[in-house]
């Protein structure tokens, strides 16, 4: 006996579009009437919905029926038929759910409609030799590779404005920290290229995963292409296939082999965790107590419902949310490689949940990224004062390689140490814990220990490593 459920009351406004209130019945942040700008974008979106997934897997079927009258193992005029008969057809998308949901899989259903659409001659070759997780696959594969286009387009820009960040602040000192605790002098242009570094060489590997991942799919029921016969009609079908669509032929099938689609969702998860760590960063630095940074200011934007002052760092919040789940998503995926035989039961499955809402994530994150990045708001005289906060200890160790040469490293160490803890404790800067003791005095020069107590006189190489990784842009 089923019972039937009474849909809980939703007050949807007569003006929303349908797409917005279909959207209302969103169960994701991701596809939230309401919180979809945040985690995403249109454009992004519009690349892995279901209108454009069932076009991709209408682009793999007239693929492979061109292919097979190029090969001649179809009619030679079949192929154009498919495709114009095909190609921007009204479908039926209830009796496609309603189908699929029998089925299980959406390529049946859409084979019937297509077939009928094609005509008596052209519909029988249709899906010719074909099983379904070929046009599955390859349908997820032309959206993995369109997506990709938007996620290069968009990491390019932020590394433009990281490139110019790390230009213009190239000698902006302020304290770097560990441990939350402050360390040595850097500068803002230092912290700025090394999170360009990073996206720098994700561009690398998006350039270099492209060849290895976006294959072509074709090898019948178990992978064989038996279907297609003994010979090497099989195998020129796919290559014309491959060409066709401006993928990479494979030596072999790969239904079971999900290496190609893990790398992607994995790469997808790496540049999260970059823009993951950059959001972090961010947030820490817009604190009141620093007030370093802050993320461009538009009105009401990280407003609080109560607190009239707020001004939270909300692209930064964003993104940082998104990096956690693209690395849930990441292992999803790994956890789809492991696959039986040939053809899974089951894993499969998993890649339709974290493939798309990875690149929904991914793009949205840079989206944020490129937004907060363009506007940041730097307070260099923050930075200065910070810096200065702690009266000189941040460049402890300046004063120990300065005394290291006279006494030795460790006891030069020792020294330091003791002057430190004598400051901290009778609240004086390090300069004059330093100048009460005659093992420091007797060795090191007032004008050169006041240098070495000077935070901006200690940044090493900062500046010399910021050119380095912007002559890499060039």
């Amino acid at each position: 006996m089923f019972l039937i459920r009474r849909a809980p009351l939703r007050v949807v406004p007569k003006t929303a579009s349908l797409q917005q209130r279909r959207a209302l019945g969103s169960v994701s942040a991701i596809d939230s009437a309401i919180f979809r700008t945040l985690f995403g974008t249109e454009e992004i979106r519009k690349v892995f919905d279901d209108k454009a997934y069932l076009n991709r897997c209408v682009d793999a079927e007239t693929a492979l029926a061109r292919a097979q009258s190029r090969c001649k193992v179809i009619p030679s005029h079949i192929g154009e038929i498919v495709t114009s008969k095909s190609q921007g057809a009204e479908l039926d998308f209830d009796r496609l759910r309603r189908e699929t949901e029998i089925v299980g899989y959406p390529i049946l259903p859409l084979v019937r409609q297509l077939s009928a659409l094609c005509g008596e001659e052209a519909g029988r070759y249709v899906h010719w030799g074909a099983t379904t997780q070929d046009i599955m696959d390859l349908a997820s594969i032309l959206q993995m590779k369109q997506g990709l286009e938007i996620i290069e387009r968009t990491l390019r820009s932020v590394i433009k404005n990281l490139e110019a960040l790390s230009k213009k602040h190239r000698d902006t000192p302020m304290a770097g920290r560990t441990h939350l605790q402050h360390a040595l002098p850097i500068t803002f242009g230092h912290k700025c290229a090394i999170w360009l570094s990073g996206f720098q060489r994700h561009l690398e590997r998006l350039e270099q995963l492209k060849s290895r991942t976006l294959m072509v799919q074709f090898g019948g029921a178990a992978g064989s292409l038996a279907s297609l016969g003994s010979g090497d009609d099989g195998i020129r079908v796919r290559k014309e296939m491959a060409r066709d669509l401006g993928l990479t032929d494979p030596p072999i099938t790969w239904h079971v082999a999900r290496d190609g689609v893990a790398e992607i969702a994995n790469y997808l998860a790496l540049v999260g965790g970059s823009l993951g760590k950059l959001a972090l960063d961010i947030i820490i630095m817009s604190s009141n107590e620093l007030s370093e940074v802050s993320e461009p200011f538009v009105p009401h934007r990280g407003a609080s419902s109560t607190m009239p002052q707020k001004r939270n760092p909300i692209s930064s919040e964003v993104i940082l949310a998104a990096s956690k789940v693209l690395r849930s998503n990441a292992g999803l995926v790994l956890d789809g490689m492991v696959s039986d035989f040939e053809r899974a039961s089951g894993p499969w499955h998993l890649e339709w949940v974290a493939v798309p809402e990875s690149f929904v994530l991914a793009a949205g994150a840079l989206h944020q990224a490129d937004f907060a990045l363009s506007g940041l708001v730097v307070n260099s005289k923050a930075m200065l004062d910070n810096l200065y906060s702690t009266r000189g200890l941040i460049v402890a160790e300046a004063v120990m390689m300065g005394l290291a040469p006279h006494v030795g490293r460790q006891k030069a160490h020792d020294i330091v140490y003791e002057a430190c803890k004598e400051s901290i404790e009778n609240d004086t800067s390090l300069l004059e814990a330093l100048q009460t003791r005659d093992e420091v005095t007797g060795k090191i020069s007032h004008g050169d220990l006041s240098s070495l107590c000077d935070a901006k006189n200690y940044l090493g190489s900062c500046g010399l490593m910021v050119d380095e990784v912007l002559a890499r842009s060039l």
